[in-house]
């Protein structure tokens, strides 16, 4: 794919588009260089797609909520089976991870190295640890915290944990501001 055939995001991250469909970003997202967003993703408000992120939503939907990060090196792709990869609200996405046909609610956490399978979820407030494998269909209820390969409920996440994980996303977002000023061309 050449040059021509891509726009500069707001940061310097790529936007392609796949038969016809662009992808969509709404106000304050930042894509980092090296980023790559392909085809049907919808990024909201103020997320941020960090170093080298590759979102390829060429055979079914990638969709993205508010506040969310997704750290350098992930890749987050679809299943053709009509499985989407949606991702809620004030998301935290650690490095290197390896999200596929997956849905992940609001304020969920995936750790640094993790992979979610084809039809996995992940509840509101619940986590995946990281180096972690989500089977197929599984489901990280609410609350809980998932470790292993496979991953299997670890346990029960207290508030304290929970005002951590929120920290580190609304880190994130705050980061994202200043390299949108850094990045802006």
């Amino acid at each position: 794919m050449t040059e021509e055939l891509c726009r500069s995001a707001p940061g310097g991250g790529k936007l392609y588009p796949f038969n016809g469909v662009w992808p969509k970003l709404g106000k304050g997202v930042f894509i980092a260089p090296g980023a790559r967003i392909i085809g049907d993703v919808e990024i909201g408000d103020n997320s941020s797609i960090w170093f080298n992120c590759v979102l390829r939503g060429d055979v079914e939907a990638i969709r993205i909520g508010k506040g969310t990060n997704i750290q350098d090196n992930t890749v987050i792709h679809v299943d053709g089976r009509g499985i989407k990869t949606i991702i809620g609200d004030n998301v935290l996405v650690g490095h290197s991870a390896m999200i596929h046909g997956t849905t992940i609610e609001d304020k969920g956490f995936v750790g640094f190295c993790a992979v979610t399978m084809d039809g996995s979820h992940v509840e509101n407030e619940g986590m995946l640890a990281a180096g972690s494998l989500l089977s197929p269909s599984k489901r990280v209820k609410s609350r809980e915290l998932w470790a292993g390969r496979p991953a299997q409920k670890f346990r029960d996440l207290n508030d304290e944990a929970l005002k951590g994980m929120m920290a580190g996303t609304v880190g994130y977002q705050e980061l994202a501001r200043k390299y949108l000023k850094e990045y802006s061309f």
